[in-house]
């Protein structure tokens, strides 16, 4: 099983950080280069407890289709999300957002493996856990941009 942790402190209060990372348009505003695009979206077109959606996107050339399930949603905690039915043996993802002196301390915990056995964790170690490690920097300083811009548009 891969693994990797990412760490960022964003300048919004954790709120504005819980709300900009849990809105539908901010992944696929994040993954535009990538195609990315909702086949499914979420009843109401908002994530919340037991919501699944379904992405398609191309990574490495090769298209994918990954459907995902968002639960222990913790306003303004965290939430999690997981792959339901995809590309990987089994993907899990835990968002956290702890109160931090300069906003928010942003943690993603992501775990994951590839299918296919040896060959499959050869090629997380080698290959797809540094790609999965870019992939959710870039989202991340997208939810960064926003709810550092969110917290400076919202009134007091």
């Amino acid at each position: 099983m891969a693994e990797f942790v990412l760490e960022r402190v964003i300048c919004a209060s954790p709120e504005h950080v819980f709300a900009v990372a849990l809105d539908p348009g901010l992944h696929l505003r994040s993954m535009a280069q990538y195609g990315e695009t909702m086949v499914e979206a979420p009843a109401g077109g908002v994530f919340g407890e037991g919501s699944t959606v379904t992405w398609r996107a191309r990574h490495f050339g090769i298209p994918f289709r990954l459907r995902s399930v968002v639960y222990d949603i913790d306003p303004p905690r965290g939430f999690r999300d997981r792959q339901i039915s995809g590309p990987f043996g089994a993907f899990w993802h835990e968002h956290r957002f702890d109160e931090h002196p300069q906003g928010t301390l942003m943690r993603d915990t992501i775990r994951f493996h590839s299918p296919f056995g040896p060959l499959g964790r050869l090629v997380d170690r080698l290959v797809l856990r540094e790609y999965m490690r870019r992939l959710i920097e870039e989202r991340n300083g997208h939810v960064a941009s926003e709810a550092e811009e969110r917290g400076r548009t919202l009134p007091a």
